[in-house]
């Protein structure tokens, strides 16, 4: 099946098997779990499972509904996602409309809603109505990373599935073997994506992996830290820069209380790692964690970026 293609998420897929086994699917499911983990690629997959035409709950990928899926086209199976913005209550009235319809061509209408929890609370209200009593030919999948935030009131009446990043280990083989990394480049992305299939692939596309370097020694390594790969305005780029800062401090921290070379995220780097825990002491290494931490809080509520990062130029450079 298909989700063989899903690695690491062996309880959720076998749950989801025995539903399809025992015709059990229907109603409300929330997959919940750290983002890049495979939570909506699941859910395209068992959408293409309960609507294949190549027979239920075996998934071919190739058949007319298994295609159109999976290039968004399928008039069935609907995607609702946001990223920047709150899903709002108009959104939700659709979704309420659409799963009193018959069916065009499906056997099962499926509704997917991606960051479930940016659910604004007059569409979480409306979303409640139609999760008490969802039409038989439906299934609606809500996908969060942070389920903590929905209402306690569409946690019950949703059967939660839990997904879990990847074993390091195991993530850093997948790409070794089946993406033919090399080996530091395979365990940065293992290490610094913690595990998250997803994360990674995406990191091994932009320009982390060739970047990290250049910031580390910016910053780190030169006589005087400075912030000359820091763009001045990208607030993307700043949270990957100032990401990459913390786990080379981190890795330092965790090197000095006795954590083997082999668990550093920065493993190509041990040498300048060894040198840097006789630099800086536990508290020092305690108070720019903390100031990396505090800027990462503030670039997400979009205080101005020049202040954000002249505090942390003035903190971390104390040191």
């Amino acid at each position: 099946m298909l989700f063989d293609a899903i690695k690491g998420q062996d309880r959720p897929i076998e749950m989801l098997e025995n539903y399809l086994s025992q015709s059990r699917l229907e109603g409300g499911y929330l997959f919940s779990g750290p983002e890049g983990i495979g939570k909506k690629l699941t859910a395209l997959t068992l959408a293409k499972a309960v609507n294949c035409e190549e027979g239920f709950a075996k998934p071919c990928a190739g058949c007319p509904s298994c295609r159109k899926i999976d290039k968004n086209q399928h008039p069935d199976v609907h995607l609702i996602e946001q990223k920047d913005s709150g899903i709002k209550i108009e959104e939700i009235r659709l979704l309420q409309h659409k799963i009193n319809l018959m069916p065009y061509e499906a056997r099962i209408k499926v509704f997917i809603i991606d960051n479930a929890h940016q659910l604004t609370a007059e569409a979480a209200n409306a979303l409640l109505k139609v999760l008490e009593e969802p039409p038989k030919d439906s299934l609606i999948i809500l996908i969060s990373d942070k389920p903590a935030l929905l209402f306690k009131t569409i946690l019950s009446r949703c059967k939660v599935l839990k997904f879990a990043p990847l074993e390091r280990e195991r993530l850093k083989d997948i790409f070794r073997e089946e993406l033919g990394l090399e080996e530091n480049t395979a365990h940065f992305l293992a290490y610094f994506s913690e595990g998250r299939l997803g994360c990674g692939l995406r990191l091994k596309e932009d320009d982390t992996l060739r970047g990290k370097n250049s910031i580390i020694d910016d910053f780190m390594l030169s006589p005087k830290p400075g912030f000359n790969t820091l763009p001045s305005q990208e607030r993307a780029q700043i949270r990957r820069y100032m990401n990459i800062l913390a786990t080379w401090l981190r890795d330092i921290y965790m090197l000095k209380t006795g954590l083997p070379y082999s668990q550093t995220i920065n493993f190509d780097r041990k040498a300048e790692l060894s040198k840097l825990t006789e630099r800086f002491s536990i508290p020092e290494l305690n108070r720019m964690i903390d100031a990396i931490s505090e800027s990462l809080f503030c670039l997400e509520r979009n205080i101005n970026v020049k202040l954000i990062i002249h505090n942390l130029k003035a903190q971390l450079c104390s040191n």
